[in-house]
């Protein structure tokens, strides 16, 4: 019994349509699917995986070394205490040189880059995330880097589906492009939990209501990425028709 396998287990809910690329994302990092089960909107997936065994031998050896590192950078430290301090930079002159830089900065460069809408045309790193798979770690790096800031681009509904029994809450999945439901490429933009308002509709036409195959300029700000569920979250700024 001593080398019986001992698994891990995780419980994945996706977007139905994204299954296939959340299971191929799972298994190249060891995990086995277990169990598919499929709701209306949702599916939930089951894996499972060996654990890892903890290296702990290796743990103590890395321990040692940094005792050891320590001890030799405190002895040199201690032996370098008593040198001449005329080479020290006076603190005072560093200090006004400091504060006068400061009130010279421009604030207006920082704040208009941070206000600035991304799109395709001004960011190359957008516009390639809008042609990479929904999975691709390209996803997660733009999340962490932009999070909180505004993008722009045309795109449509791929599914849409309702949080209650009234009908006045919904979930958006949104892609790049105009092929709503049979968009393949790009990431898998999602709306949670908004209404109809939540959208702010612009344009010469705005309809009544809105459903999966319609076609929009969204303007909305990053939010996470769900490495799991391949789905990169946004909240809606606007919403303009085209």
């Amino acid at each position: 019994m001593a080398d019986e396998i001992k698994y891990e287990y995780k419980t994945v809910q996706t977007v139905r349509g994204t299954d296939g690329l959340v299971i191929s994302r799972m298994q190249k990092h060891g995990w086995e699917l277990l169990e598919q089960a499929q709701g209306k909107l949702r599916s939930t997936l089951n894996f499972r995986r060996p654990k890892k065994s903890q290296p702990w031998l290796l743990i103590g050896t890395v321990a040692a070394v940094l005792v050891t590192l320590t001890i030799v950078i405190g002895a040199a430290s201690a032996l370098s205490g008593g040198g001449d301090k005329k080479d020290e930079p006076d603190k005072s002159t560093t200090t006004a040189a400091s504060e006068k830089r400061s009130a010279t900065a421009t604030p207006t460069a920082v704040e208009s880059a941070a206000t600035e809408v991304i799109t395709p045309r001004n960011n190359p790193e957008f516009a390639a995330l809008l042609n990479a798979d929904s999975c691709d770690d390209a996803n997660l790096d733009f999340a962490k880097s932009h999070e909180g800031q505004t993008v722009a681009f045309n795109g449509s509904i791929v599914n849409m589906a309702s949080r209650g029994d009234y009908d006045t809450r919904y979930d958006f999945l949104l892609g790049p492009g105009d092929k709503g439901p049979n968009t393949k490429a790009g990431p898998a933009f999602k709306y949670e939990d908004v209404n109809i308002f939540d959208l702010r509709l612009t344009g010469k036409k705005i309809p009544a209501t809105v459903g999966a195959g319609d076609t929009f300029r969204f303007v909305a700000k990053v939010g996470e990425f769900n490495a799991d569920q391949c789905l990169f979250f946004l909240d809606p700024v606007s919403t303009e028709v085209r």
